[in-house]
Protein backbone atom coordinates (compact mmCIF):
# COMPACT_ATOMS: atom_id res chain seq x y z
CA UNK A 1 0.00 0.00 0.00
CA UNK A 2 3.06 2.36 0.91
CA UNK A 3 5.52 3.64 -2.12
CA UNK A 4 9.01 2.13 -1.43
CA UNK A 5 11.50 3.63 0.21
CA UNK A 6 13.14 5.52 -3.08
CA UNK A 7 10.20 6.80 -3.85
CA UNK A 8 8.26 8.14 -0.31
CA UNK A 9 10.57 10.89 -0.20
CA UNK A 10 9.08 12.75 -3.56
CA UNK A 11 5.16 11.87 -2.59
CA UNK A 12 6.10 13.41 1.16
CA UNK A 13 7.62 16.66 -0.96
CA UNK A 14 4.60 16.78 -3.29
CA UNK A 15 2.42 16.86 0.34
CA UNK A 16 4.45 20.02 1.66
CA UNK A 17 5.66 17.17 4.54
CA UNK A 18 8.68 19.69 6.27
CA UNK A 19 11.86 18.60 5.10
CA UNK A 20 13.06 17.57 8.19
CA UNK A 21 10.65 14.57 8.96
CA UNK A 22 10.97 12.72 5.63
CA UNK A 23 14.55 10.77 7.18
CA UNK A 24 12.70 9.70 9.96
CA UNK A 25 9.27 8.85 8.16
CA UNK A 26 11.58 6.77 5.31
CA UNK A 27 13.45 4.83 7.92
CA UNK A 28 10.08 4.10 10.22
CA UNK A 29 8.48 2.62 7.08
CA UNK A 30 10.58 -0.45 7.35
CA UNK A 31 9.53 -0.67 11.15
CA UNK A 32 5.64 -0.31 9.48
CA UNK A 33 6.26 -2.73 7.00
CA UNK A 34 7.44 -5.51 9.24
CA UNK A 35 4.64 -5.62 11.35
CA UNK A 36 1.62 -7.53 9.74
CA UNK A 37 -0.81 -6.09 12.80
CA UNK A 38 0.28 -2.17 11.83
CA UNK A 39 0.12 -3.11 8.50
CA UNK A 40 -3.58 -4.22 9.09
CA UNK A 41 -4.40 -1.23 10.88
CA UNK A 42 -2.39 1.34 7.69
CA UNK A 43 -5.14 -0.91 5.74
CA UNK A 44 -8.46 -0.22 7.80
CA UNK A 45 -7.27 3.04 8.20
CA UNK A 46 -7.35 4.02 4.45
CA UNK A 47 -10.35 1.84 3.67
CA UNK A 48 -12.19 3.92 6.36
CA UNK A 49 -10.58 7.25 4.65
CA UNK A 50 -11.87 6.36 1.06
CA UNK A 51 -15.18 4.37 1.94
CA UNK A 52 -17.85 6.52 -0.08
CA UNK A 53 -15.11 9.08 -0.87
CA UNK A 54 -16.73 12.64 -2.51
CA UNK A 55 -19.58 12.12 0.10
CA UNK A 56 -20.06 15.19 2.53
CA UNK A 57 -21.33 14.66 6.03
CA UNK A 58 -19.07 11.16 6.46
CA UNK A 59 -17.84 10.83 10.10
CA UNK A 60 -13.89 9.39 9.36
CA UNK A 61 -13.10 7.16 12.76
CA UNK A 62 -9.58 7.87 12.40
CA UNK A 63 -8.30 9.13 15.88
CA UNK A 64 -9.74 6.65 17.32
CA UNK A 65 -8.23 4.50 15.24
CA UNK A 66 -4.74 6.14 15.39
CA UNK A 67 -4.61 5.10 19.18
CA UNK A 68 -4.28 1.37 17.94
CA UNK A 69 -0.87 2.08 15.92
CA UNK A 70 2.21 0.84 17.77
CA UNK A 71 4.39 3.49 19.72
CA UNK A 72 6.97 3.41 17.55
CA UNK A 73 5.21 5.20 14.69
CA UNK A 74 2.25 6.67 16.93
CA UNK A 75 3.27 10.25 15.81
CA UNK A 76 3.46 9.63 12.23
CA UNK A 77 1.51 6.88 11.61
CA UNK A 78 -1.51 9.03 10.32
CA UNK A 79 0.82 10.17 7.43
CA UNK A 80 0.92 6.91 5.80
CA UNK A 81 -2.38 6.67 6.45
CA UNK A 82 -2.64 9.57 4.04
CA UNK A 83 0.24 8.42 2.09
CA UNK A 84 -1.76 5.33 1.40
CA UNK A 85 -5.05 6.87 0.35
CA UNK A 86 -3.41 9.39 -1.88
CA UNK A 87 -3.93 7.20 -5.33
CA UNK A 88 -7.74 7.04 -4.70
CA UNK A 89 -8.18 10.51 -3.57
CA UNK A 90 -5.67 11.84 -7.02
CA UNK A 91 -7.98 9.15 -8.79
CA UNK A 92 -11.13 11.27 -7.67
CA UNK A 93 -9.82 14.80 -8.30
CA UNK A 94 -9.03 13.00 -11.94
CA UNK A 95 -12.88 11.42 -12.48
CA UNK A 96 -13.87 15.21 -11.44
CA UNK A 97 -11.43 17.12 -13.44
CA UNK A 98 -10.20 19.28 -10.35
CA UNK A 99 -6.93 20.53 -12.02
CA UNK A 100 -3.30 18.72 -10.94
CA UNK A 101 -2.11 22.25 -9.24
CA UNK A 102 -5.73 22.32 -6.93
CA UNK A 103 -5.39 19.02 -6.06
CA UNK A 104 -1.57 19.68 -4.98
CA UNK A 105 -2.06 22.64 -2.96
CA UNK A 106 -5.14 21.21 -1.15
CA UNK A 107 -2.96 17.85 -0.10
CA UNK A 108 -0.53 20.31 0.46
CA UNK A 109 -2.09 21.00 4.20
CA UNK A 110 -0.69 18.03 5.22
CA UNK A 111 2.56 19.37 5.28
CA UNK A 112 1.11 22.85 7.06
CA UNK A 113 -0.70 20.67 9.71
CA UNK A 114 2.64 18.83 10.64
CA UNK A 115 4.37 22.11 10.86
CA UNK A 116 1.86 23.40 12.75
CA UNK A 117 3.13 20.20 15.38
CA UNK A 118 6.60 21.24 15.25
CA UNK A 119 5.91 24.53 15.70
CA UNK A 120 3.86 23.70 19.01
CA UNK A 121 5.68 21.10 20.12
CA UNK A 122 9.24 20.63 18.91
CA UNK A 123 8.82 16.90 16.99
CA UNK A 124 7.47 15.35 14.66
CA UNK A 125 3.63 14.85 14.00
CA UNK A 126 0.58 15.61 12.36
CA UNK A 127 -1.22 18.28 14.57
CA UNK A 128 -5.22 17.72 13.77
CA UNK A 129 -5.22 14.10 11.33
CA UNK A 130 -9.21 14.19 11.18
CA UNK A 131 -9.15 17.92 10.07
CA UNK A 132 -7.25 16.36 6.75
CA UNK A 133 -9.64 13.91 6.48
CA UNK A 134 -12.01 16.30 4.30
CA UNK A 135 -9.22 17.25 1.80
CA UNK A 136 -8.73 13.63 1.49
CA UNK A 137 -11.91 12.47 0.58
CA UNK A 138 -12.97 15.56 -2.21
CA UNK A 139 -15.10 17.59 0.81
CA UNK A 140 -12.38 20.63 0.84
CA UNK A 141 -10.04 22.68 -1.45
CA UNK A 142 -7.50 25.22 -1.32
CA UNK A 143 -8.72 27.59 -3.84
CA UNK A 144 -5.86 30.72 -3.76
CA UNK A 145 -5.72 31.90 0.00
CA UNK A 146 -8.59 30.75 1.11
CA UNK A 147 -10.36 26.90 1.63
CA UNK A 148 -13.70 25.72 0.80
CA UNK A 149 -15.08 23.30 2.54
CA UNK A 150 -18.48 21.37 0.44
CA UNK A 151 -20.67 21.49 3.50
CA UNK A 152 -24.81 22.17 4.57
CA UNK A 153 -26.12 24.36 6.60
CA UNK A 154 -26.71 23.97 10.50
CA UNK A 155 -29.22 25.10 12.38
CA UNK A 156 -28.08 28.50 13.70
CA UNK A 157 -26.58 29.60 10.53
CA UNK A 158 -29.37 28.09 8.33
CA UNK A 159 -32.26 30.18 10.41
CA UNK A 160 -30.57 33.46 10.22
CA UNK A 161 -29.94 32.47 6.75
CA UNK A 162 -33.30 31.84 6.00
CA UNK A 163 -34.88 34.75 7.63
CA UNK A 164 -32.53 37.00 5.64
CA UNK A 165 -34.36 35.43 2.32
CA UNK A 166 -31.61 34.62 0.64
CA UNK A 167 -33.02 32.91 -2.55
CA UNK A 168 -36.49 34.12 -1.97
CA UNK A 169 -39.64 31.86 -2.77
CA UNK A 170 -38.96 31.59 -6.66
CA UNK A 171 -35.59 30.44 -5.51
CA UNK A 172 -36.20 27.79 -3.43
CA UNK A 173 -34.76 29.86 -0.43
CA UNK A 174 -31.83 28.98 1.61
CA UNK A 175 -32.13 27.31 5.22
CA UNK A 176 -30.83 24.37 7.62
CA UNK A 177 -29.72 21.87 5.79
CA UNK A 178 -29.07 23.11 2.47
CA UNK A 179 -25.72 23.65 0.94
CA UNK A 180 -23.53 25.62 1.35
CA UNK A 181 -19.55 26.56 1.40
CA UNK A 182 -17.89 26.49 4.69
CA UNK A 183 -14.69 29.13 4.15
CA UNK A 184 -11.77 28.53 6.53
CA UNK A 185 -8.38 30.37 6.89
CA UNK A 186 -4.98 28.65 6.60
CA UNK A 187 -2.47 29.85 8.13
CA UNK A 188 1.71 30.39 6.56
CA UNK A 189 0.15 31.94 3.67
CA UNK A 190 0.10 35.71 3.61
CA UNK A 191 -1.53 37.86 4.29
CA UNK A 192 -5.57 37.75 3.97
CA UNK A 193 -5.71 40.67 1.62
CA UNK A 194 -9.10 41.96 0.30
CA UNK A 195 -7.79 41.84 -3.04
CA UNK A 196 -6.62 37.96 -1.90
CA UNK A 197 -9.75 36.83 -0.55
CA UNK A 198 -11.47 38.40 -3.72
CA UNK A 199 -9.90 36.62 -6.22
CA UNK A 200 -9.92 32.58 -3.76
CA UNK A 201 -13.99 33.60 -4.00
CA UNK A 202 -14.14 34.40 -7.92
CA UNK A 203 -11.90 30.57 -8.02
CA UNK A 204 -14.43 29.06 -5.81
CA UNK A 205 -17.35 30.31 -8.26
CA UNK A 206 -15.39 28.50 -10.63
CA UNK A 207 -14.54 25.97 -9.20
CA UNK A 208 -17.94 24.27 -8.03
CA UNK A 209 -19.94 25.37 -10.95
CA UNK A 210 -17.47 23.31 -13.32
CA UNK A 211 -16.31 20.63 -11.03
CA UNK A 212 -19.81 20.57 -8.95
CA UNK A 213 -22.37 21.16 -11.55
CA UNK A 214 -25.23 18.92 -9.74
CA UNK A 215 -24.28 21.51 -6.09
CA UNK A 216 -25.95 24.85 -6.28
CA UNK A 217 -23.86 26.66 -3.75
CA UNK A 218 -25.46 29.90 -2.39
CA UNK A 219 -24.30 31.29 0.03
CA UNK A 220 -20.27 31.04 2.18
CA UNK A 221 -20.15 30.41 6.02
CA UNK A 222 -17.23 31.19 8.11
CA UNK A 223 -17.38 30.08 11.77
CA UNK A 224 -13.92 31.56 13.78
CA UNK A 225 -12.63 33.76 16.51
CA UNK A 226 -11.73 36.21 13.55
CA UNK A 227 -15.46 37.63 13.19
CA UNK A 228 -15.42 38.47 17.09
CA UNK A 229 -16.61 41.95 16.42
CA UNK A 230 -14.63 42.24 19.73
CA UNK A 231 -11.18 42.48 17.54
CA UNK A 232 -12.81 46.02 15.62
CA UNK A 233 -11.79 47.91 19.35
CA UNK A 234 -8.48 46.92 19.22
CA UNK A 235 -7.49 46.69 15.12
CA UNK A 236 -7.45 49.70 12.73
CA UNK A 237 -10.93 49.91 10.45
CA UNK A 238 -8.30 49.62 7.25
CA UNK A 239 -6.85 46.19 8.97
CA UNK A 240 -6.92 42.96 7.27
CA UNK A 241 -9.21 41.21 9.76
CA UNK A 242 -11.44 44.07 9.83
CA UNK A 243 -12.10 44.22 6.11
CA UNK A 244 -12.45 40.28 6.29
CA UNK A 245 -15.14 40.77 8.83
CA UNK A 246 -17.24 43.10 7.20
CA UNK A 247 -17.85 40.48 4.56
CA UNK A 248 -20.18 38.34 6.65
CA UNK A 249 -23.74 39.10 8.07
CA UNK A 250 -24.00 37.80 12.30
CA UNK A 251 -25.60 34.34 12.58
CA UNK A 252 -26.82 34.27 16.11
CA UNK A 253 -29.66 33.29 18.08
CA UNK A 254 -31.36 36.41 19.82
CA UNK A 255 -30.58 35.36 23.31
CA UNK A 256 -27.44 33.33 22.71
CA UNK A 257 -25.04 32.87 25.66
CA UNK A 258 -21.34 32.32 23.29
CA UNK A 259 -18.82 29.87 25.07
CA UNK A 260 -15.55 31.60 25.50
CA UNK A 261 -12.62 30.24 23.29
CA UNK A 262 -9.59 31.91 24.53
CA UNK A 263 -7.20 29.05 23.00
CA UNK A 264 -8.31 29.53 19.56
CA UNK A 265 -7.03 32.90 19.15
CA UNK A 266 -4.02 32.04 21.22
CA UNK A 267 -2.99 28.36 19.44
CA UNK A 268 -2.78 30.71 15.74
CA UNK A 269 -1.58 33.18 16.66
CA UNK A 270 1.07 32.25 19.16
CA UNK A 271 1.03 28.58 18.12
CA UNK A 272 0.33 26.60 21.39
CA UNK A 273 -2.94 27.05 22.95
CA UNK A 274 -1.09 26.21 26.72
CA UNK A 275 1.26 29.26 26.51
CA UNK A 276 0.44 31.56 29.67
CA UNK A 277 -1.54 34.46 29.02
CA UNK A 278 0.72 37.34 30.91
CA UNK A 279 4.02 36.52 29.19
CA UNK A 280 2.32 36.62 25.64
CA UNK A 281 4.42 38.85 23.04
CA UNK A 282 3.17 42.00 21.67
CA UNK A 283 5.20 42.01 18.48
CA UNK A 284 2.36 43.03 15.88
CA UNK A 285 -1.10 44.79 16.56
CA UNK A 286 -2.84 41.37 16.52
CA UNK A 287 -0.67 39.79 18.92
CA UNK A 288 -1.26 42.78 21.49
CA UNK A 289 -5.14 42.69 20.55
CA UNK A 290 -5.20 38.67 21.32
CA UNK A 291 -2.90 38.72 24.21
CA UNK A 292 -4.01 42.43 26.12
CA UNK A 293 -7.46 41.64 25.87
CA UNK A 294 -7.22 38.44 28.20
CA UNK A 295 -4.79 40.13 30.51
CA UNK A 296 -7.95 42.42 30.87
CA UNK A 297 -9.94 39.43 32.03
CA UNK A 298 -11.36 39.61 28.68
CA UNK A 299 -12.74 36.40 26.59
CA UNK A 300 -12.92 35.91 22.78
CA UNK A 301 -15.36 33.87 21.18
CA UNK A 302 -16.06 32.05 17.56
CA UNK A 303 -17.88 34.20 15.77
CA UNK A 304 -20.09 33.10 12.97
CA UNK A 305 -21.26 34.87 9.33
CA UNK A 306 -22.29 34.09 6.16
CA UNK A 307 -22.78 35.71 2.92
CA UNK A 308 -24.40 35.28 -0.64
CA UNK A 309 -21.85 33.82 -3.48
Amino acid sequence: MLPDADALPEILLDLAVPHEDINDLVALRRTLTADAGALRLLAECVEDLVRDIGETGVEVPLVERLAEAPAALGPYFSVYVFVAALPYTRAYHRERGVPADVSRRTLADLGRNMAFHRRQHGTGGVQVPQWLTHHFRGELYQLGRLQFERARLGQRTGRAIAAAGVGGAAGGGVGPGELCLNLHIPDFLGPLSPAACDRSLALAREFFARHYPRERYRVAVCHSWLLDPQLKRYLDPDSNIIRFQQRFAAARDPGEEPEPADTEPVRFVFGDPDLPVASLPRRTSVERAVGDHLRAGGHWYVGHGWFPL
